[in-house]
């Protein structure tokens, strides 16, 4: 029991993070859904602070378990570090995240001068609740999901099954697991990818992978060599980095 005691801490301290985290990305969502959608959701559950309810709860319930669970499967595949900041890598993270925030603040004038909607879609992301999102649904929860979690889980199924006969997991398994679950960061944008656009072409697919993607790979790295906590920081900060610069400039 007591070596449970450390990840049902750590998934219960990230539920009203969830709540909150899972409240201001609904409210994100209402914006976008279109008229007939909508109407169709509320006659099923009855209004829209019932589908703001529900979707909070489900936030909060894939947080709880892919932190529980994360932990656990970090802690066997030797990622889990000591849930604080030290000076170095805090320095280190700090400055990748603000690089990374400026490319994606360079979104509005690269990808947005030869693609049509990105500028419109990019100033949209200003609203207090959607920079809210970003930072804590993006920031934490995804983290949660897609490093703690999913890189975990494929870097120790890729151990057992291939590696087993090796007392500790090797690094080349880290690194598959890093672009594994970067790969899928990257496809989980592909939604909204879809509902930004009326026609996806290979530019905006390339666009999609190129920026989710390379980031999943950073924020990876950083929680494969320093711990969760600092994957975690580095996607708010790219995130606050990104739309304070869109705040000065557009």
């Amino acid at each position: 029991m007591k070596k449970l005691k450390a990840p049902l801490l750590f998934s219960f301290a990230m539920l009203p993070i969830a709540a909150i985290a899972g409240y201001v990305t609904i409210l994100y969502q209402l914006d976008f859904i279109d008229a007939a959608t909508l109407a169709t959701t509320v006659e099923q559950l009855g209004s829209v602070e019932a589908i703001i309810a529900v979707y909070i709860v489900q936030i909060m319930l894939y947080a709880c378990l892919c932190g529980f669970f994360g932990h656990i499967l970090s802690e066997k595949i030797g990622l889990m570090k000591p849930l604080c900041f030290q000076k170095r890598q805090t320095v280190i993270t700090v400055l990748l995240s603000s690089f990374a925030g400026i490319l994606l603040a360079l979104d509005y004038w690269t990808f947005g001068a030869v693609i049509p909607g990105i500028q419109e879609a990019d100033a949209a992301m200003l609203k207090p609740h959607v920079i809210a999102a970003s930072i804590l649904y993006g920031g934490i929860i995804e983290e949660l999901m897609l490093r703690l979690f999913f890189m975990s889980l494929v870097a120790f199924v890729l151990w057992k099954l291939i590696f087993r006969k090796q007392s500790r997991i090797p690094e080349g398994v880290l690194i598959m697991a890093n672009v594994i679950s970067a790969i899928l960061f990257a496809a989980g944008h592909l939604p909204a990818t879809l509902a930004m656009f009326a026609d996806i072409t290979l530019l905006i697919l390339f666009r999609c992978f190129l920026l989710n993607g390379g980031f999943g790979l950073m924020f990876g790295w950083l929680y494969r060599r320093y711990g969760i906590q600092y994957s975690m920081l580095s996607h708010v900060l790219a995130h606050v980095v990104s739309k304070l610069i869109w705040l000065l400039f557009i």
